[in-house]
């Protein structure tokens, strides 16, 4: 049984969806990213299948380098092992990406994607409220009823309860982070590949296109501001360089964590967490989900990487 309350300014509800492994600011692969990766790819393949629908969008994702030492520094990542497998130099054919200003050159990053969250998740709520198995209803601490054999809430009980109530939740750890982002539309423009200056440009058909995001850790919940739309712009305009008409602002806040890992595990004798996805939601969400599940079902033992104790003073 799944209860959840649609509240003004998740992140999932807005969230552009894009699966990258590397880390730009850094020019170093994301936590696990290899596994991660392989498993999320195989996870959302199936998932649309299973819903006739499609979701999951394989693109590569190319990166014009603002500067000659950004060049220098993805060169030298290239040739890790590791690294190597995710990263090219200057291959992009795409003829969008061709006419665009790049005194330094471009980068590829392999095996990327978007994942068409907003669809996915209404197929989900659709299906689930069809079979009864979902309550549009916000939790209170006080709804549930805790006794030795489980949980109780507005009279559905069960064995476990698992809180996934992102940035709203108090869990200990969690850092909300707004973050906006923009939908445009620029006719003409035919990008056939994801792109990164500054920002992430992904192209979603007809023209249109998200872009973003912008992080901030203080008033998260002030929702979308005027600032951050002509930061976004601005950005979009060092590589486009074309009108681009604004179609909706969006934002949302994401439930990142201290360490930037997953926050999943017992917090209680029936109880237990999943959260502090942040950015990396569509990337982690798969293992994650399946680790929490082989931990408290099959008794697997939790990856100390992301126990919620880690947290605790």
């Amino acid at each position: 049984m799944v209860f959840d309350a649609p509240l003004e300014g998740r992140a999932s509800a807005v969230a552009a969806g894009m699966v990258n492994p590397l880390v730009f600011r850094r020019t170093l692969l994301s936590w696990r990213a290899s596994e991660m990766l392989a498993i999320a790819g195989a996870f959302y393949r199936d998932l649309q299948l299973d819903h006739e629908a499609s979701l999951w969008h394989p693109l590569p994702l190319i990166e014009l380098f603002p500067t000659a030492q950004e060049a220098g520094i993805w060169q030298l990542r290239m040739k890790d092992p590791e690294m190597g497998r995710f990263l090219a130099q200057g291959t992009s054919t795409d003829p969008a990406i061709q006419a665009m200003p790049q005194p330094y050159g471009h980068g590829e990053v392999k095996r990327c994607a978007w994942l068409d969250v907003r669809a996915m998740l209404a197929i989900h709520r659709k299906r689930s409220l069809a079979s009864g198995t979902l309550e549009e209803r916000k939790i209170e601490e006080v709804d549930i009823v805790r006794s030795s054999e489980g949980v109780e809430i507005h009279g559905r009980s069960a064995p476990l309860l698992v809180h996934c109530a992102g940035p709203f939740s108090k869990t200990a750890g969690i850092v909300p982070v707004r973050g906006e982002g923009l939908t445009v539309h620029i006719p003409g423009l035919n990008l056939g590949s994801m792109l990164h200056r500054g920002v992430f440009v992904i192209p979603i058909g007809n023209d249109l296109y998200r872009v973003g995001s912008t992080f901030a850790w203080d008033n998260v919940w002030c929702g979308a501001t005027a600032e951050a739309r002509r930061w976004l712009l601005q950005q979009l305009q060092r590589s486009i360089q074309q009108p681009a008409e604004v179609v909706d602002h969006w934002v949302g806040v994401r439930p990142a964590s201290r360490d930037r890992r997953p926050v999943l595990g017992r917090i209680g004798p029936n109880e237990a967490v999943f959260n502090g996805l942040g950015s990396r939601g569509v990337l982690l969400a798969p293992w994650s989900a399946q680790h929490l599940a082989d931990h408290l079902l099959n008794g697997a033992p939790l990856d100390l990487a992301v126990d919620p104790t880690r947290f605790r003073a």
